[in-house]
């Protein structure tokens, strides 16, 4: 299997990026070829495109796997595994915010938690559990809002992203609104 330069473009570069949020640079390399693969790919066709050997194209797909971002499925008559990537971008982005959230913030939560149980023994500590505690509640706060995002169907969920900048401008009317009628109502508390 041959790639086109224009797909090699974005799997080279998928496997550079990949290194830099936490995977290797093969895995990243597997999924980008999934990802804009016209049909689903056994392992023999991922490894000629790749120029990996086929052991590493089984270790990424496993990883890959085990992050719910490739679908195994078989072809009739065809004994090999076949997979392919999700086609809705937002399920993907959906899948890896879940996979990170379990991974790395869920863990951080659980520990900040206990450290905000423990009874401190000096100010340095008592300070430090002040220091966490901030840090537990925005990242509970962000968890949580994360959570009713994820709930959103992709349409909505588009349409809250493309609201961007005029959230804050909302904000902003709403406050200039609300410090209005503050200042209204104290005025009428006066006569």
């Amino acid at each position: 299997m041959l790639m086109s330069p224009l797909i090699q473009t974005f799997v080279l570069h998928f496997g550079e990026m990949g290194s830099r949020w936490g995977i290797n640079r093969t895995v990243g390399q597997i999924y980008a070829l999934l990802f804009v693969a016209e049909r689903p790919l056994n392992a023999d066709e991922m490894a000629e495109a790749l120029g990996f050997s086929r052991s590493n194209i089984s270790m990424g797909l496993k990883e890959l796997m085990s992050w719910r971002l490739v679908k195994l499925q078989h072809l009739p008559g065809d004994r090999r595994e076949y997979f392919s990537a999700p086609e809705d971008v937002w399920a993907i982005f959906r899948t890896l915010a879940e996979e990170r959230r379990k991974r790395e913030i869920d863990p951080t939560l659980s520990m900040l938690r206990d450290a905000l149980l423990a009874e401190p023994a000096t100010s340095a500590e008592k300070h430090a559990q002040g220091r966490l505690r901030e840090m537990h509640d925005l990242i509970e706060l962000t968890t949580d809002w994360f959570s009713d995002v994820q709930k959103l169907d992709s349409k909505t969920l588009m349409q809250l992203m493309k609201l961007g900048g005029k959230v804050t401008k909302f904000l902003e009317i709403k406050d200039k609104l609300l410090l209005g009628m503050g200042s209204k109502g104290e005025d009428d508390n006066k006569h």
